[in-house]
Parts: C-alpha cells; sequence; structure tokens
C-alpha cells in the first residue's frame, strides 16, 4: 500500500519565505560590504611605527627635508657636512683636496681651514678655531661655529632626538598649532597624507608645529625634535610667521669710476723696456692707463715684473689712474699648475699686492688667455680669492674677456656670469671678430658684431651694464688675396692707424663706408693682389663710443696706447661727453 506524506504547507507559501530569506542575505552582504568599505576607506591606521632616518645616525633637516648626510658631534662640538653647505647655502665654497683645505670666499674675505687644524686663517691673518675641520672617510664635516659665522645659519639640536634643524638666514617659517579632534587629545603624525600611513609621532593638543607644505588637506609638519610628517588640516591652526634674522649687510667696496662720466682707459704694451714718458702726447679725456707689467713666470707662481715707479709718478701727474695688467703669459701648461693649489693662487695674490703698494697702484687688470678649458673652476676660484684681499687694500679690479665661442682655450673657460659677479669691472676685448691667420678676410670688430656681443653680455651672460667696458683696437689689418694653385690664398698683418692714413694718401684711394660692418672700407690691387683693409677711424671710435652711450656702460679701453692717431682721443672725449 502506497505512503503519501502530505506537504508542509502552500506553495505560494513557501515562495514568499525563501523570498523574504534571500533579501535578508542580500541586505546583510551590504551591509557587510559597505562597513567593510568604510572600515578600508575611513577607519585610520593605528600602527605606529619609528622614523624612518635612512641609517642616519645623526639625521639633518632642512626645510623639513632630510639630508643625505648625518652631522657629526653634538652641542660646540657640532659639524655639518660640507655637501650640505655647498647645495643649500654657498656652492661657490670648495674643498681643495691637493692642500686638504676647505676654503671659503666672501664679498670681503677669504677664509682657508686645513682639517684637523684649529689655526685657520682669514685674509692670511691667523684664526683660531674652537674645533676643526675633519674629514670622515669622503665626507668634510665643518664645525658650526664658522658656519654659523660666515653664513649666518641658525642651528637647533633636540635634546629629545639629537635630530639638527637649519633655518637659513632670510627664511620664513610658518608656525602652527595642534588642536587634536580625536577622542585621546592627540594628532597622529603620520608618514604620509594618507589616514591609512602609519602614525609616526602622536602630537599632543597645543604644541607649536612647523608647517612646510600642504597637499590634499593635509599639512607636512615639523616637530621642534625634528620628527616630521603629515598631519590632517583640521588638526593644526595657523599660528604665527618667524623670519630668521639677516646678517648685517658687510660694508660694500665702492669701485672708482669718473665724477660724472665713465672710464676712458687704454692699454700700455710694455715687452722689455717701459716707454719714454717725454714722448708720450697729450691724451685728452683718458682717465685709466693700464701698463702690461706683470706676468706670471713659472708654475709655482713666481711673477715677472716690469713696472716703473717713474711710469707711475708721470700717469698720476696727468691724473690717471694706474691699474696695471697681470698676465698668465697666456702659457696654459704654467696656468694649469699655478692655479692649482691655493697655496700658489695665493702667492701671486700677494706678489700682486705687495707691487700694488710698491708701486702705488690704484687697480690690477687681469688678463689671462690661452687656458685649458678644465682650469676654468680654478680660474674663477683665484679671482674669487683675490678680490677680497685687493679690495682691502683699495685696489680696483678688473679683469679682461672674450666674446662667447665655441673655442675652448680662448673663450670657454671664462665663466662670465661668475666672474661679473665679484669683480669691479669686466673688459669685453670686442677684437678680434677676423683674426690674424683667418681663412677670410673680414674686419677685426664690425659694428653689428660689437653689437650684439654686448647684448650677449648683458642678458645671457648677465653682467651688469656699470661693470662692462668695451674694448676696442687702435690697430687695422691689410688683408692681401691671391690665388695660388687654383686656390685663394688670404693673409694679412696688423698696422696702426696712420699706416692706413698715409697708404690711402699715398695710392690716392677713396675709402668708402660699409653699412654691414659700420666702418669705412678701401681695397685695391697691387702685383696682381687684391688689399682689403676694413678702417678704424674717427668713424667706427665714434660709433663704438655711441655703443656705450646707447647700453649705458662702464666705458672703453682701448687696445693700445701707440696705433692710434692722436685726434682719436678727442673724438672720444666729445663723443663721450656730448649729450642727445
Amino acid at each position: 500500500m502506497e505512503s503519501v506524506n502530505p506537504p508542509s504547507g502552500p506553495p505560494r507559501r513557501r515562495s514568499r519565505i525563501a523570498r523574504r530569506l534571500f533579501g535578508l542575505l542580500v541586505a546583510a552582504a551590504v551591509v557587510a560590504l559597505a562597513s567593510y568599505y568604510w572600515f578600508i576607506t575611513y577607519y585610520p591606521n593605528k600602527e605606529h611605527i619609528d622614523p624612518d632616518y635612512g641609517g642616519l645616525q645623526k639625521p639633518v633637516f632642512y626645510r623639513g627635508e632630510l639630508l643625505g648626510q648625518s652631522a657629526l658631534g653634538s652641542k660646540e662640538s657640532l659639524k655639518l657636512p660640507l655637501d650640505f653647505i655647498q647645495g643649500k647655502i654657498d656652492p661657490t665654497i670648495v674643498y681643495e683636496n691637493a692642500s686638504d683645505s676647505v676654503i671659503i670666499t666672501t664679498k670681503d674675505k677669504v677664509v682657508r681651514m686645513k682639517t684637523n687644524l684649529l689655526t685657520a686663517t682669514v685674509n692670511e691673518k691667523p684664526l683660531e678655531l674652537k674645533f676643526p675641520i675633519v674629514k670622515d672617510k669622503e665626507t668634510v664635516y665643518l664645525p658650526i661655529d664658522p658656519v654659523r659665522q660666515y653664513y649666518g645659519l641658525n642651528i637647533t639640536e633636540s635634546d629629545e632626538t639629537g635630530n639638527v634643524i637649519v633655518y637659513l638666514q632670510g627664511d620664513d617659517v610658518q608656525w602652527g598649532k595642534t588642536t587634536a579632534s580625536s577622542k585621546d587629545g592627540f594628532a597622529a603624525l603620520r608618514s604620509a597624507a594618507d589616514i591609512k600611513a602609519p602614525i609616526v609621532a602622536d602630537i599632543p593638543s597645543d604644541e607649536k608645529v612647523m608647517i612646510w607644505s600642504e597637499q590634499d588637506g593635509w599639512y607636512f609638519v615639523q616637530r621642534e625634535n625634528g620628527v616630521a610628517g603629515y598631519a590632517r588640516k583640521k588638526d593644526v591652526v595657523l599660528d604665527r610667521v618667524e623670519s630668521i634674522p639677516e646678517q648685517p649687510e658687510t660694508k660694500a667696496f665702492i669701485p672708482w669710476k669718473p665724477l660724472g662720466g665713465k672710464i676712458n682707459m687704454t692699454w700700455e704694451q710694455v715687452t722689455t723696456k717701459n716707454p719714454d714718458t717725454s714722448k708720450i702726447g697729450a691724451m685728452p679725456g683718458l682717465n685709466v692707463i693700464s701698463p702690461t707689467w706683470f706676468h706670471l713666470q713659472d708654475s709655482e707662481g713666481n711673477l715677472k715684473n716690469l713696472a716703473d715707479a717713474a711710469y707711475v709718478n708721470w700717469a698720476h701727474s696727468q691724473n690717471y689712474q694706474v691699474w696695471a695688467l697681470f698676465s698668465n703669459g697666456f702659457d696654459p701648461k704654467i696656468t694649469t699648475e699655478a692655479l692649482a693649489t691655493y697655496d700658489k693662487r695665493m702667492k701671486m695674490i700677494k706678489q700682486l699686492l705687495a707691487f700694488a703698494q710698491m708701486y702705488k697702484l690704484q687697480g690690477i687688470n687681469i688678463d689671462f688667455e690661452n687656458v685649458y678649458l678644465k682650469d676654468k673652476a680654478n680660474l674663477t676660484q683665484f679671482v674669487r680669492e683675490m678680490v677680497p684681499l685687493m679690495h682691502e687694500q683699495g685696489l680696483v679690479v678688473s679683469i679682461d674677456v672674450t666674446l662667447k665661442s665655441t673655442s675652448e682655450n680662448w673663450s670657454m673657460f671664462y665663466d662670465r656670469p661668475a666672474l661679473a659677479e665679484v669683480v669691479d669691472y669686466m673688459m669685453f676685448m670686442a677684437y678680434d671678430e677676423y683674426w690674424a691667420s683667418s681663412p677670410v678676410a673680414g674686419s677685426v670688430s664690425s659694428l653689428p658684431w660689437v653689437e650684439k656681443g654686448i647684448q650677449q653680455f648683458l642678458v645671457e651672460e648677465k653682467v651688469p651694464a656699470s661693470k662692462l667696458v668695451l674694448g676696442i683696437p687702435y690697430y687695422i689689418r691689410i688683408w692681401t688675396e691671391q690665388t695660388k694653385n687654383g686656390k685663394k690664398e688670404v693673409t694679412s698683418r696688423a698696422v696702426f692707424m696712420e699706416t692706413i692714413t698715409k697708404l690711402i694718401k699715398d695710392k690716392g684711394l677713396k675709402p668708402t663706408y660699409s653699412a654691414q660692418a659700420g666702418q669705412n672700407y678701401v681695397e685695391y690691387t697691387e702685383d696682381g693682389k687684391l688689399m682689403k683693409i676694413w678702417m678704424e677711424d674717427e668713424t667706427s671710435v665714434k660709433a663704438r663710443i655711441e655703443l656705450v652711450k646707447k647700453y649705458d656702460l662702464a666705458g672703453v679701453g682701448s687696445w693700445r696706447r701707440g696705433y692710434e692717431e692722436p685726434e682719436i682721443w678727442d673724438v672720444i672725449k666729445q663723443t663721450m661727453e656730448k649729450r642727445p
């Protein structure tokens, strides 16, 4: 007999119950997912970690940034890494491996400190240090006393953590105070701008913190103990801005310049003996003369001296300043050796100082040419070391510089912007556009080329117009073009102005004005050879002085006395003094 189990309820009722159960399960899953999402998205991470200093034993911070090297020592013996000083404060400070020295140059001081020695020098006078500079492996460390003195730093060291915080003079520091919104009364300082980032410190309410930046609702802050991290903006209120005081400006050296006028200088070429001054004619308007007296003699920094006290007396009787020229003899190998160490550079400087005092000079004109590109930094350093000592003796310092070009030995070794920062005047030697052995004939110094050069100095090289002196040539090249074996051959020779005047008169030539060169031009044929001459005369010299006035340059310098015709001095004087 078949057994039949009756159903537990009507089919419709069972279906309703199943749907309700499914709905409840879905709702519970949604709530669970929402809770999980809220937890992973909005629930703050409670994990605490130690600040990460990258293994540094004594971390150094600047504007919240952890530097890559530790400090050494503590309290008075604290020392900062040289790399920090170079990177953040003074890119001109140098460590010289050859002499194991750190050299600081300021506007009026040259400081030399040797490792492990307590006696340093300031402008070659002894200075006793409390602690020496030290070298640990490849890192050089400076004691904080001279660093504070010469750079005006504010340095704090935490007793709690040992962390070092450095403030530079002129820095503005935004301070804030914590207003902890959490129940435990602390503001969380996190390792990143994210509530899921671990906590590096709990900051109690009302603590002062430095605010260095902000990002998406967070401040990057730093405690006074050096620990830095991210705090929510709602947990910090702005408090005050502190400005780190700047050191008083040292009294600036004011270089000589003609009262109400411009420099009008000429070079006096001296090769073996000085000229007979009784035979030098009047040079109206001239106010500076630069005899080529001092030359680098050897790799040890010894100088050759051609100076003459009688010449100086004559110059002073004519109311001329004497800015004696010092050259490297245009010998690149000797120059490399002489510039290589502080001691050799200082040897040259001391000789120049002694000569200046001995002969009652008013300035030194530096003329270093034909220098290896590798010596660029050492030449700049030499000038940085030279200027403060020259200024201490009241001497004007100028340097002769070529136009920027791709020639390493004649142009690229000049760091024009850096040199312009320290010298009193920079002489732009606006010659030779076409040089003695040029394969193409052309002007020694065409006017468009000169003007373009002036603009390059002022704009690209950032040389102030008040420091730039335009160098002009008094010499002229006679170019010879002829054809040999089917090829054009070009040669030239340099002559005085009067040579061309006489030649034109003797041959009955008639110059024409070349608008392209801004000069008078003449050519003629002689023995089947074409002779070309771009003239230096009243027209070209007057045009150059107009450029000095147009760009309000410091003045003009001419190479060299004796190449000019006498009336040129009046042309310069009258053009310089003429007002529009």
